[in-house]
This record gives structure tokens, C-alpha cells and sequence, in this order.
């Protein structure tokens, strides 16, 4: 059986069959225009939806029903991909091969419990679970300073780019906490059930006809049809300048943290040239960044870069020390330029491509890195594995050349210790 996706009517159904694993897997992903006041509302509901449900209505009777199933997992996770808020139900449960018959189905209700049935109805239930979520978001909220390397990045996208969806802060924000009651969530997840675009995916040994039988009996979404919006962000123009900012931190390092904004791009270029491009500057320890900046000068702890498809950005961190700042800056920017120029070899690209194909080789071994390339296949109109192993090997100098030429320098920020000892 080959994988195949199915048109369920108010989602799609994608089926991944292997026998690589002892596990089934579904992952359930809402997708929805992201909205910055909603952030908060959306992260605490896919909190909250997994802490109770209408029939079990604490945490310890759902952690205790799990166990039931042969340590059944379900959890939630939120995240931001280009212009729209992900929200994604995960379920992992042993083949029935494993334990007893049955056992799937037994899995899967539970499943659709935690979906469709949240605990809004038992208000001292509802109270408890809220108190302890708004406390633990509240910490986790005022805690984004306490982590110095993402604040720096958190901070420099919202000077890049104020009011764009990349700016916006994944874990939320304090004031909209407020503003989290039985109400709102009611009203939230009224709206989000109705108005997400779903899609299901399915891993594991499994037979087709029993599988969808299953999901059509307890998924019961009723989301409005609707074309699939492009989720890319396009930037209208490129920097002429760059913009710096420094705050200053108590601490030993220095956090540094560029944006740089990438024009225009082919699908081959977005998908595979850049990806290579990023590996030689940045994004590998045998990468310019790493060898030049970091071990030949001793410039940065830490060196590297990474690239936000979706977003048409590349962000380059590094640990510093304050004295240290212009210099690396200047060379930062002298081996991107280098780039452009061409001085890298075909030795670099080789180890850049078979860096990618061990990349890829590690994630046929693990179910949710196989569903993430069917969404990416999805969202960036990517190949399957195989067809990337053959699309990378396409990619010469000359392409990685031009790339270069649209990755633009846009905002520099740096977080400035003031210790210079070595610590972080």
C-alpha cells in the first residue's frame, strides 16, 4: 500500500503506511490566519485541552486512562508557520500487534475526546485547571528574559519587521493573559473548530479500510470548506541599510542576533539551493561561520545561522563578548560577501550535499520527522524524500552564487553583557 491522501470532506486524510515502526502515529493540525491577540488564547487552550476533558476531569484521571492504554500520549503544540497558527493534536499508541485488539479504537476515542470534548462544563474542574495553567503560562511568560539567546532573536524580528507575523512572540504575551476566561476559550475553540483548515496524518502499520472507518466515526470536524491560502510572507523590498540596536544585560556574554531578508526566489532555489547556501555560510560545524569566525579567530562561543523558508529570513546568533562586536559584524558581513563572489568550492557544496542526504536519512527513522515532510510538502510544495535526494544533487555554484546575491543584512541586535569572563 502505497501513501495516499483522502478527501474526508471537512478535512483531509493523509496515510503513511510502513512497518518501520511498533507505533501508530496521528497527528490532527488545525491551521488558521494568524492573529497577534490570539496568540495567547490559542497557546492556553491547547494547554488546556489536554489537562481535562468532559469525562475525565482532572489531569490525574486522563495520565491514568493513558496508562490504561499501554501509556497512550497525547499532547498539543502550537506554532507559527508563515501567515497562519498551527495548532497540532499528536497521538502515539502501540500496535494492537502489541498489546490486545481493540486497542486502537479504545485510543482514538480517547483522542477525540480530548478534541471535541473539553472540560467547559464543570466549572470548580474548570477553575482548578485554570488557575494552574494561568500561573504556569504567567511564569513561562515573564521567564523569556531569563533566556537571553531567544529574547535577543525575539526582540531583533520585532525590530525587523513590527507588525508582521514573524515579529510576533510564539509564547504570547502578559497582557492578552488577562483576557484568558471560560468565555473567551468557549468562544476560541467554538470559532477554531468551525474555521481551522484540517488535515489528519496517519503513520504506522495499519490496514486503510479499518483506519478510515475509525477516523470517520470520531473525527467528526465540521470546518467550513475553503481554498488553501499561500502561507509564505514576501518581502515588498530589500534593506539598503542595516539597522543596529543595543540593550544592554547583566551577564558574560553578549548576545548578538542579525535578520537578514531574502528576496524573490524559484521554488528550487527556496527549497534546495538556499538550503545549501545556508549549510556553507552558517548552518554546519564545517561552515564558514563556524571555521573562520569561531575557530580561526576566536571571535564567538557560538556561531550560526538558519532560515525561515516561510518567512523569506535568514537570523544569524551568536555568543560574544561586547569587545568583540564590530569585529565580528565585519566579518560576518566580508564572508557573505564572499559568497557573492564565489569563493567557496565545490568541495564545500559536495559536504553541504551529503550533510543534507544524512539529514534526510535520519528522518525515515522518526514518525513525526516523516509527517513534517508530508507538511512541507504541503506548505512549500517540497518533494517526498526520494525525489529531494535527486532535486539537491541539481543544485550547482552558479545557483548558490545567485541565492547569495538576494540574502540582504536588515537588523542587527545586540543584547551587551557587562562581564567579560567567560560563562553563560
Amino acid at each position: 500500500m502505497k501513501d495516499k491522501t483522502i478527501d474526508m470532506g471537512s478535512y483531509l486524510l493523509h496515510l503513511i503506511p510502513t512497518k518501520r515502526f511498533k507505533t501508530i502515529t496521528i497527528r490532527v493540525c488545525l491551521r488558521d490566519t494568524i492573529v497577534k491577540e490570539e496568540i495567547t488564547l490559542r497557546n492556553f487552550l491547547a494547554s488546556f485541552l489536554t489537562y481535562a476533558t468532559d469525562t475525565y476531569r482532572t489531569k490525574r484521571e486522563l495520565v491514568l486512562h493513558c496508562q490504561d492504554l499501554y501509556a497512550l500520549n497525547i499532547s498539543t503544540k502550537t506554532y507559527r508557520a508563515g501567515k497562519f497558527n498551527m495548532m497540532n493534536f499528536f497521538m502515539s499508541t502501540l500496535n494492537e500487534k502489541y498489546t490486545e485488539e481493540g486497542m486502537l479504537e479504545k485510543s482514538i476515542e480517547l483522542f477525540a475526546d480530548v478534541i471535541f470534548h473539553p472540560n467547559f462544563n464543570d466549572l470548580d474542574k474548570f477553575k482548578e485547571a485554570y488557575d494552574f495553567l494561568k500561573q504556569s503560562t504567567e511564569n513561562a511568560l515573564k521567564g523569556l528574559k531569563e533566556n537571553p539567546s531567544l529574547y535577543s532573536v525575539t526582540r531583533m524580528l520585532e525590530t525587523m519587521g513590527p507588525n508582521m507575523p514573524y515579529s510576533y512572540r510564539e509564547q504570547g504575551y502578559l497582557e492578552d493573559l488577562n483576557n484568558v476566561n471560560l468565555d473567551t476559550l468557549k468562544q476560541y475553540y467554538q470559532k477554531m473548530m468551525i474555521g481551522s483548515l484540517v488535515d489528519i496524518y496517519v503513520i504506522g502499520d495499519f490496514e486503510e479500510e479499518a483506519i478510515v472507518s475509525l477516523l470517520k466515526k470520531y473525527m467528526e470536524f465540521d470546518t467550513f470548506k475553503r481554498p488553501k491560502d499561500s502561507q509564505m510572507i514576501y518581502h515588498s523590498k530589500l534593506p539598503q541599510r542595516t539597522k543596529t540596536v543595543i540593550e544592554k544585560i547583566n551577564g558574560n556574554q553578549s548576545k548578538l542576533s542579525i535578520g537578514c531578508k531574502i528576496g524573490e526566489l524559484t521554488e528550487f532555489e527556496r527549497n534546495y539551493v538556499l538550503t545549501l547556501y545556508n549549510m556553507i555560510l552558517g548552518g554546519s560545524s564545517e561552515s564558514k561561520f563556524f571555521q573562520i569566525i569561531r575557530e580561526k579567530h576566536s571571535l564567538a562561543y557560538y556561531v550560526y545561522s538558519s532560515v525561515t523558508k516561510l518567512d523569506h529570513i535568514m537570523i544569524i546568533r551568536a555568543g560574544i563578548t561586547k569587545e568583540n562586536f564590530n569585529k565580528t559584524i565585519k566579518l560576518i558581513k566580508k564572508l557573505m560577501k564572499e559568497m557573492e563572489q564565489g569563493k567557496f568550492t565545490e568541495e564545500n557544496i559536495e559536504f553541504a550535499k551529503q550533510n543534507y542526504l544524512s539529514l534526510l536519512k535520519e528522518i525515515e527513522d522518526n514518525e513525526n520527522a516523516i509527517i513534517e515532510t508530508y507538511l512541507a510538502k504541503d506548505l512549500l510544495n517540497l518533494g517526498n524524500i526520494e525525489e529531494r535526494k535527486e532535486e539537491i544533487k541539481k543544485v550547482t555554484k552558479e545557483d548558490i552564487i545567485n541565492v547569495s546575491k538576494k540574502v540582504k543584512m536588515d537588523t542587527i541586535y545586540l543584547l551587551e553583557g557587562d562581564k567579560e569572563n567567560e560563562g553563560d
